[in-house]
């Protein structure tokens, strides 16, 4: 079982999801939750993925993937760009559908 921090900060155990690491090359997807693992150094990466946009419902692709390796990966999220390392990508759950409410 696997616990996730949605944007109204109820933690739901659900089944896995897909994490922003797996999301191929230039593929639009939109962030759906984050997760916590249970290291406790993850919880800092938690809140700097929150500040810098990575909100439920934000669009999100991966732009570049480093060579060799694919770590780290260049990832857009909403109009602004930034650097994450694999683990920390793969905190955010994604959803290859939009949200309910957001133009497609």
């Amino acid at each position: 079982m696997d616990a996730a921090i949605a944007m109204d900060g109820v933690v739901a155990v659900q089944a896995p999801r897909n994490g922003l690491d797996d999301l191929p090359l230039h593929t639009g997807a939109w962030v759906h939750s984050l997760h916590m693992d249970a290291a406790d150094h993850d919880g800092d990466v938690l809140l700097r993925l929150l500040e810098i946009g990575f909100l439920p419902g934000e669009p999100v692709r991966v732009v570049a993937r480093a060579f060799p390796g694919g770590d780290p990966l260049a990832v857009r999220v909403g109009r602004s760009t930034f650097a994450l390392r694999r683990n920390e990508a793969a905190l955010v759950h994604i959803s290859t559908t939009p949200p309910p409410g957001s133009p497609a």
